[in-house]
């Protein structure tokens, strides 16, 4: 790699280091924040669809770079991201006018697992996709690839349990 595209990636990682924390804190602080107004209890299986819908953007995506189609890769992951963004928008909303919903199933241990591996790896996979994107846009490729094969499985990893942990808690949707 040039010094040149050293310093590129550089420039970018004050940004990701900022935006790995705020974006953590500023959610966890909204949840705090409850606003009187009723939105739609519709939107929880809207943004567990733009979970579902990211997970197969995120494969389409591998399949597409696999086969050599490096424009379509890059139109779905930036694709995968606005999802990303529009889903965790979403969320936070709902979660700011709407009380919280406990899981009351039999299989607590599960979902329990399953809701706090999500809830950890959403908030670590935001660093791996900011880094993931910069190498790329930097034309870091072989970093981009090396960073991408832990980046990929998590990210995945996160919008399907997404899916799962809405399946499972949305008989209990009051």
């Amino acid at each position: 790699m040039s010094a040149v595209d050293l310093e590129k990636e550089k420039k970018y990682n004050k940004w990701i280091v900022v935006l790995s924390v705020v974006i953590p804190l500023v959610v966890a602080l909204l949840f705090g924040v409850k606003i009187d107004v009723e939105l739609p209890v519709f939107l929880p299986p809207i943004y567990a669809t733009i979970n579902a819908i990211t997970a197969l953007v995120l494969i389409i995506a591998v399949v597409m770079i696999k086969k050599g189609n490096r424009t379509m890769h890059e139109r779905l992951m930036k694709f995968a991201i606005l999802l990303s963004v529009l889903f965790l928008v979403m969320y936070v909303l709902y979660h700011m006018t709407s009380d919280s919903t406990t899981y009351k199933g039999s299989f607590r241990g599960v979902y329990l697992f399953i809701l706090l591996s999500h809830i950890v790896l959403s908030v670590a996979v935001i660093p791996f996709v900011l880094i993931t994107y910069v190498r790329a846009i930097t034309n870091n490729i072989a970093r981009h690839k090396k960073i991408a094969k832990i980046t990929f499985p998590l990210w995945l990893y996160v919008a399907i349990t997404g899916v799962i942990v809405y399946i499972m808690i949305s008989p209990y949707y009051a």
